[in-house]
């Protein structure tokens, strides 16, 4: 039989993250993210709807996001969903959905400047968070061509990349 827990969303940061430590030492770091859909019903009236995600991350994961990610911030969060469930001190069984972030990617702001939030020229924005990351936080940044030297691509201006449909995650 086939399983499969994936959730991706893209939305704003509601909170700061807040990073603690369990007692064995893992790092461990939660925070929200609002995700907004709009739609015209019958009536041909716009209608907002918003759904509020509690994220959790762990380990490396956890550090690096509480390092990138500041409330209203726009992030790409992919994970899994996980319910907790406990008795609360009135006697009523309460639960609690969340996402356990897997891959994390901090997004730069809306095209034209619209959005309130303005990263660092610090931060590593738009590079993926991995929750085990394969060197790719510890890679250099792109360099600057140097004069006088051209790849075979530069010979041929104006040539688009092909993209492959294949190569398209999702």
């Amino acid at each position: 039989m086939l399983n499969l827990n994936k959730v991706m969303i893209i939305g704003n940061l509601t909170r700061d993250p807040e990073m603690r430590y369990t007692p064995n030492g893992a790092a461990v770091t939660s925070f929200g993210v609002a995700t907004n859909r709009r739609w015209t019903g019958q009536d041909g009236n716009a209608t907002d709807e918003v759904e509020f995600h509690d994220v959790t991350a762990w380990g490396k994961l956890a550090e690096i996001a509480t390092q990138v990610l500041r409330k209203g911030a726009p992030a790409f969060v992919e994970g899994r969903l996980r319910t907790h469930s406990w008795e609360g001190q009135d006697g009523v069984k309460r639960f609690k959905t969340e996402i356990v972030a897997e891959n994390l990617i901090a997004l730069s702001g809306k095209p034209g400047g619209s959005s309130d939030y303005a990263p660092s020229s610090q931060s590593p924005v738009d590079e993926p968070v991995q929750e085990n990351p394969v060197d790719e936080i510890s890679k250099p940044a792109k360099e600057s061509k140097v004069q006088g030297s051209k790849s075979p691509k530069e010979d041929t201006p104006d040539e688009e990349e092909e993209i492959n449909i294949e190569d398209i995650p999702f």
